[in-house]
């Protein structure tokens, strides 16, 4: 399991077919007069496939994710893809605190990497030097250069992995952990999992547990669920298909760039706290280095796996290590009641709702998550 140094490279190859499919995309027209009503809006879509195709400087955003240290380890046969970022230390403090980040769907490690400097070398950005953490960012499974998982793709079985890399792989006694959407799912896995080596959680898109059988929801609770089961009904079409479809749709978005950017960008728009503005949390040269990660390692089918095998995931056990949520201010946690997550978390030592940042709240409110991360593992580093 020993790290193998990493480096991305797509073949020249690979990028001239991406251009040539992308100057032949066959564009639709809008469905509804309102923009973004029916999806990825059709001229948005041709403006930002025109820029991948004429303009996108894959070797610059190349060049600019390979100043990250990256690696490789195999972990139970399989390949995990990571970043392993150092934090600098003053002379005589303790070590900084390990902390893996988790991201989610769609997405990928690159979601991470703006609170990496931060939280790497605090005092770079105006924090306590006292403060810095080594950071771990892996791919997901089935998400870029890491393999599927033998098994079934679940948060469970997911945490069982990272566990391994941070501690046999890379040697750490006792680590954090922070994520969110499936992140968050994994996150509270290893808090639950490893309470030993776990020294806190740290989640933005907080847990509704399913087990209401000892204490019935509360009137606010209740409202929430009910608030969330409609949202769903609009957005959940996405999930649908993906939880039960996943090849059919990958075939088409496996053929077609214009189609994969467009499933990626309609949920960037509709989850980021953009208030409809998808540029003012996602530049288009972002957005298509995320889809030419995508495109490059073919992987955006093997990223549906967690949807088809989500009914396996099992209810998360108590989390009894001491955790935090910095509320995502995206519309599935509109009204949620910190009583949900202290049904959950027993030792729920760090609650924030800031009102901005939404799914990908790493990427978009980077100060903000370093601080929230900053203010809640300063009370733990003491009891290390």
């Amino acid at each position: 399991m020993t790290p193998t140094p990493f480096r991305i490279s797509v073949s020249d190859d690979v990028l001239d077919d991406l251009r040539s499919r992308l100057r032949r995309t066959l564009f639709t027209t809008a469905s509804d007069p309102d923009r973004w009503a029916a999806g990825t809006d059709p001229a948005y879509l041709r403006e930002l496939v025109t820029h991948w195709a004429e303009s996108f400087d894959w070797r610059a955003a190349e060049r600019a994710l390979n100043t990250r240290p990256q690696y490789t380890a195999e972990i139970d046969g399989r390949t995990v893809h990571f970043v392993h970022i150092r934090g600098r230390r003053p002379e005589g403090a303790p070590g900084p605190l390990p902390l893996v980040l988790t991201h989610g769907w769609p997405s990928s490690f690159v979601e991470m990497l703006k609170v990496a400097g931060p939280l790497t070398d605090p005092a770079a950005y105006g924090g306590d030097p006292a403060d810095a953490f080594d950071v771990v960012i892996p791919s997901l499974p089935g998400f870029l250069y890491s393999s599927l998982p033998r098994g079934p793709f679940t948060r469970k079985a997911v945490a069982r992995i990272w566990h391994r890399l941070m501690t046999e792989t890379l040697g750490y006694e006792q680590y954090g952990a922070f994520g969110g959407d499936i992140g968050g799912g994994v996150t509270q896995w290893l808090g639950a999992l490893y309470p030993e080596h776990v020294a806190g959680v740290h989640i933005t898109s907080a847990v509704v547990t399913a087990d209401f059988s000892e204490r019935p929801p509360t009137a606010a609770e209740q409202a929430y669920l009910d608030a969330l089961d409609a949202y769903d009904a609009d957005d959940q079409g996405y999930s649908e298909i993906m939880c039960t479809r996943p090849d059919t749709l990958a075939a088409a978005l496996a053929d077609s760039p214009a189609g994969l950017a467009a499933w990626i960008v309609d949920k960037y728009r509709a989850w980021s706290d953009c208030g409809g503005d998808l540029e003012s949390r996602w530049d288009k040269d972002t957005v298509l280095t995320v889809a030419t990660l995508y495109w490059a390692t073919g992987t955006i089918g093997s990223s549906f796996r967690q949807y088809y095998d989500y009914h396996l995931n099992e209810r998360v056990p108590p989390i009894t290590v001491p955790a935090a949520v910095t509320l995502s201010h995206e519309p599935a946690y509109a009204g949620y009641p910190r009583s949900l997550a202290e049904r959950q978390c027993t030792d729920l030592r760090h609650w924030s709702t800031p009102g901005r940042g939404g799914h990908f709240m790493a990427h978009e409110e980077p100060d903000q998550v370093a601080a929230e991360l900053r203010t809640f593992f300063r009370l733990l580093r003491d009891a290390r």
